[in-house]
């Protein structure tokens, strides 16, 4: 067992990733988006879900936007362009990818 303390880690003028865990099926870190910050996010090549912890924006893909605030939890496939828009008040996220990220970027 591990106990992970992610806190609430919170960037103060840009979007700022930090991984909590690292093994080889997946990954957890804490994403921070300050309110009216931009998200620079490119698709991942690994499957990703987003658990909501604080703030409030809203998460488009080309097909679709999710309002994400507190307590929401959203899948994004691997591939799929992403970014959190309408950051309106300070964004905190768990993220999981899996497997761990980057682990099936080529090259």
């Amino acid at each position: 067992m591990k106990i992970i303390d992610a806190g609430l880690f919170a960037a103060v003028t840009e979007a700022n990733y930090r991984e909590n865990l690292r093994v080889p099926h997946l990954s957890l870190g804490t994403y921070s988006i300050p309110a009216g910050a931009v998200d620079p996010q490119q698709p991942h090549t690994e499957d990703e879900v987003y658990i909501v912890l604080s703030g409030r924006a809203r998460l488009w893909t080309p097909d679709a936007v999710a309002d994400a605030s507190a307590g929401a939890v959203l899948f994004v496939p691997a591939g799929e362009e992403h970014r959190f828009i309408d950051v309106e008040e300070d964004l905190t996220v768990i993220v999981v990818f899996g497997p761990a990220e980057h682990t099936l970027r080529g090259g």
